[in-house]
């Protein structure tokens, strides 16, 4: 699902309100219309939303009562910075990776089976200490992105500092023709390629057989 179709699906209040009650357990019907003071009708309108798109998933007991669950995991993220407005969506990543190969990771990557419930405590324990030093990090990251953004406009004198680190930051995730870098930024193409010219004259990019990249 589009992340722009799930901030529209997650911006309702009782669909928020189902899925954090649905995080502590798997629930009926009737239970969450108690729980969050709506009808069953209601309740049900929601869940197919909530279904449709693959959040939330159902199964039957024996006594043919329909219970709810969620289905798997999520991470939306929603970007506002005086420079970016956006949002993304990451699903986990699948058990085969090798986390390892990834430039810059100083983390402990032991992924070891619990032998009982205290070692599965203790990795639980380390992994919640490392989400909440991610995320210190991600807040950092941020910081910084809008400082050097700053910089930019006050480096750049004929008022595109914007323009400019719009084009870095395209070329840095891995564009490189002047018509995708284009659309990515959008902006035309006359003034996409004057501002590479530029940047080739600073010493920033630079043309090669395969497109535009950083130097």
């Amino acid at each position: 699902m589009d992340s722009a179709e799930l901030l529209d699906l997650l911006g309702n209040a009782n669909r928020r309100r189902i899925l954090r009650l649905l995080a502590h357990k798997p629930c009926y019907v009737t239970e969450i219309s108690e729980y969050i003071g709506v009808s069953p009708k209601a309740v049900i309108d929601h869940l197919q939303k909530l279904e449709d798109a693959g959040l939330v998933e159902s199964r039957t007991d024996d006594q043919r009562r329909k219970y709810f669950s969620i289905a798997r995991n999520l991470r939306l993220e929603v970007r506002v910075s005086p420079y970016e407005f956006g949002t993304k969506s990451a699903y986990p990543a699948n058990p085969g990776l090798d986390i390892s190969t990834c430039r810059h990771l100083s983390i402990d990557i032991s992924d070891e089976e619990g032998s009982d419930l205290r070692d599965l405590a203790r990795e639980l324990e380390r992994l919640e200490q490392l989400e909440n030093e991610l995320s210190l990090a991600q807040r950092w990251v941020q910081g910084r992105v809008t400082s050097v953004r700053d910089q930019f406009d006050e480096r750049v004198e004929d008022g595109d500092g914007r323009l400019y680190a719009e084009l870095v930051s395209a070329l840095a995730r891995g564009e490189r023709s002047i018509p995708r870098l284009s659309r990515e930024i959008e902006a035309p193409p006359e003034l996409v390629e004057e501002a590479l010219r530029r940047l080739v004259d600073e010493g920033v990019v630079e043309e090669t057989a395969d497109g535009w990249r950083l130097r």
